[in-house]
């Protein structure tokens, strides 16, 4: 299984930018997918989430209203779009794949599958 993602250039705040995700190497019909971040000195966080089949996500508060999680099941993508960026938004964006339902979604340890992350800058 591999991640590939892809952004964007630097941004300034307010700005909007789309994340995407490309999936190859099998099929993810009861998969979990997400988007996590890392700033530099800081943990990795989660960002959101999505099931493969349905439409069932998950944001963290600190995005909620202002990114959005989408997929195209036909393309074997995952979207992070990401609306009134705000310079804390700053951060290298990985997007994640597990097979496992029962976990949070913010556990990092229960994702099986890890892009090799972007970059993403906002600026004020």
């Amino acid at each position: 299984v591999q991640l590939q993602a892809s952004g964007v250039g630097p941004v300034q705040a307010g700005g909007s930018v789309r994340l995407s995700c490309k999936v190859s190497g099998r099929t993810f019909n009861s998969y979990v997918m997400a988007w996590f971040r890392q700033a530099l000195g800081k943990d990795r966080e989660f960002v959101a989430g999505i099931m493969w089949a349905g439409t069932s996500t998950e944001y963290a508060d600190s995005v909620k209203g202002r990114f959005a999680i989408s997929k195209d099941n036909a393309k074997n993508v995952v979207y992070l779009q990401m609306n009134s960026l705000e310079p804390e938004d700053t951060a290298v964006y990985y997007c994640a794949a597990r097979t496992e339902f029962r976990s949070p979604w913010s556990r990092l340890r229960s994702y099986d599958w890890w892009g090799q992350g972007t970059q993403v800058t906002v600026s004020s």
